[in-house]
């Protein structure tokens, strides 16, 4: 029976059971996609990552890609921090670099027991979301749209972020969107939450690829390019943001809870 190592990462993580899990599953070379897509239904997880290395690749050290439960996803940041713990050895401080069919080279440094996951920094323009704002609930104060599927939702206040109660069934038919509910934070700099029910994951519980949107978004808001921000989920997480060009760089910690092999 083929045996395929596994591992599950808390990435954006203090301790463990906090931040998000991923699956991170190394190969030798790619499985049909149908497989790979049943492995990450079996697993349930945000996010399965998949690695091969790439040994004639002069920009990267692995191709990386992620699967939700239902999709192929173009970003995940909290799995490709997770893909980085995984694969850089063990106490050096390294950097791993990632190529991926969408987001380009994608790249993990790690200093001590910290990553620092470089992504693209994207825009947001200002659009009248009427169908989604009303599946989210509340009542933002400014909605923006990114071509690909991404909504940003500006609410006055971290508790009117924390006590949203989306329609997830209506959501479910706008397809592969995700929602970014975000206000000044009580704690930190900003606070968000994020839904993509279209995709699989109802709530994400720590979301990288959405600080690729909130990050630029406020630090022009802020007047400052470093910003603390905590994802309000039930596991809930930090990250450290920072503007840096055209680039986003997102700090936190990974925490190993599972090791072992996944049969096929």
């Amino acid at each position: 029976m083929p045996a395929l190592p596994f591992h599950q990462i808390d990435a954006f993580a203090d301790a463990p059971f906090t931040g998000n899990p991923a699956a991170v599953i190394p190969l030798d070379a790619w499985l049909e996609d149908g497989v790979m897509q049943a492995i990450a239904a079996e697993n349930a997880l945000s996010e399965t990552a998949f690695t091969v290395g790439t040994p004639d690749d002069p920009e990267a050290d692995y191709a990386l890609r992620w699967f939700t439960p239902t999709v192929e996803v173009k970003l995940c940041g909290h799995a490709t921090l997770a893909s980085g713990h995984v694969l850089m050895p063990v106490g050096e401080d390294v950097s791993v670099r990632f190529r991926t069919h969408h987001a380009g080279i994608l790249t993990v440094e790690r200093s001590g027991d910290s990553y620092a996951l470089s992504l693209p920094a994207w825009n947001m323009a200002p659009r009248a979301l009427p169908t989604l704002a009303a599946g989210l609930g509340g009542n933002p104060l400014e909605s923006y749209w990114r071509d690909g599927g991404y909504s940003l939702f500006l609410f006055p206040d971290e508790a009117a972020v924390r006590a949203l109660s989306p329609d997830f069934a209506a959501l479910r038919k706008e397809g592969d969107v995700m929602l970014i509910a975000t206000a000044p934070g009580e704690t930190s700099d900003i606070v968000s939450r994020v839904f993509v029910p279209g995709g699989g994951v109802d709530e994400d519980p720590v979301t990288g690829s959405a600080h690729c949107l909130l990050t630029p978004f406020w630090a022009a808001r802020l007047g400052k390019t470093r910003i603390d921000a905590v994802q309000a989920s039930s596991r809930g997480g930090r990250i450290g943001c920072a503007l840096e060009g055209e680039r986003v760089i997102l700090s936190g910690q990974c925490r190993t809870v599972i090791e072992g092999r996944f049969l096929l």
